[in-house]
């Protein structure tokens, strides 16, 4: 795998706080060296040490990729679940035998189509770039993420069942799609388990209940007990995989960028589909008599504690912006991201 991946992954895995760190401790070399107050080998070696303790890090982290003598690998959508999942298997005592395999795409957003090839992936990257303000990267970061991808699947020894994971949530359920996608026709022995709808059914009660929108929001404990029931869960036939991968592909040639979960299917809709909704909680947090601006953060936080579907608080933010370009909305402040911006509605007689 290219370094540069490499880093690229071991620095979005650590916490905001130690990657504050990190970035304060190179820079202060930097410093001492531009100044002259370090000698250049103290510095380098300061520096290589760093590295290799940050590399060391992420090298923990390759102990859950497939092995020759494996017996599970679980596929699953975004970080927070791969990290509540690796917690449960641990506590389990099943992190030798099983495996995780994460796939780190936010499928609800951004275009999809011919994503199997460096010409689709090299669009959706593009588009990534051109609307969302913290992208996941270049194009040559996002081509080696699904090589990555590519060879983790191709690493999954024959022996080993494969345990798909999905929610309601469309990220997930297009993840879950397009992993049947890519195994098409190379194994057997997969489930498709939805660990919401187990634990839902585990732990609700009619005086108390909750209702999942990911997986990523089961606490390891909850996840322990899905995990004691995947057995129970039927294997996937060939029709059901063949059927699974044909709907991935389905779905990626739609063409629009953003997708919902709703009436057990993936569903396109208009890019503007939450405008309406944007602004309608602007107008709960700031009633049309209240003219201040209002913090971008507070309002996307909004948005997305009330939304039912999962497509990430990323989305909600290029809408904001698209719309004070359209001239909906006045800005105060630089829209480099949503911590450094105010919004409120345009006023009558201003604008447009």
């Amino acid at each position: 795998m290219n370094d540069m991946l490499k880093i690229k992954r071991a620095v979005s895995e650590l916490s905001h706080d130690n990657q504050q760190s990190f970035l304060r401790l190179v820079l202060k070399q930097i410093k001492l060296l531009k100044e002259q107050r370090e000698t250049p080998n103290g510095a380098i070696s300061e520096l290589i040490e760093l590295y290799d303790h940050l590399m060391e890090l992420n090298e923990k982290k390759a102990m859950w990729d497939p092995t020759s003598d494996c017996t599970h690998v679980h596929v699953v959508v975004g970080d927070s679940f791969a990290g509540s999942m690796k917690v449960a298997l641990k506590q389990q005592g099943w992190s030798a035998a099983h495996k995780v395999i994460t796939i780190r795409e936010n499928y609800a957003i951004g275009p999809l189509g011919n994503l199997d090839s460096p010409e689709g992936r090299r669009t959706r990257s593009e588009w990534f770039q051109d609307n969302i303000t913290e992208a996941f990267g270049t194009y040559i970061s996002s081509e080696e993420e699904y090589q990555g991808l590519l060879d983790k699947l191709e690493q999954i020894p024959d022996q080993a069942e494969v345990i798909i994971w999905t929610s309601r949530s469309v990220r997930e359920q297009i993840g879950m799609r397009h992993a049947m996608h890519l195994l098409r026709g190379k194994r057997s022995l997969i489930r498709m388990c939805d660990a919401t709808e187990i634990c839902e059914e585990l732990f609700n009660r009619p005086h108390a209940s909750i209702e999942y929108r990911n997986s990523g929001e089961i606490s390891a404990d909850g996840l322990r007990e899905a995990l004691e029931r995947v057995n129970a869960v039927r294997q996937l036939s060939a029709a059901d995989i063949k059927r699974l991968a044909e709907e991935w592909l389905e779905i990626s040639e739609q063409g629009g960028i953003l997708r919902i979960w709703t009436d057990g299917t993936v569903q396109e809709v208009p890019a503007d589909y939450y405008d309406s909704y944007i602004l309608d909680k602007l107008d709960d947090l700031r009633p049309a008599s209240d003219h201040r601006f209002l913090k971008a953060p507070r309002l996307i936080g909004e948005a997305m504690g009330y939304c039912e579907q999962d497509i990430g608080d990323s989305y909600f933010e290029y809408r904001l912006r698209e719309m004070i370009y359209e001239g909906v909305l006045q800005i105060k402040g630089v829209p480099a991201g949503m911590r450094f911006y105010s919004v409120r509605k345009q006023r009558l007689g201003e604008g447009r």
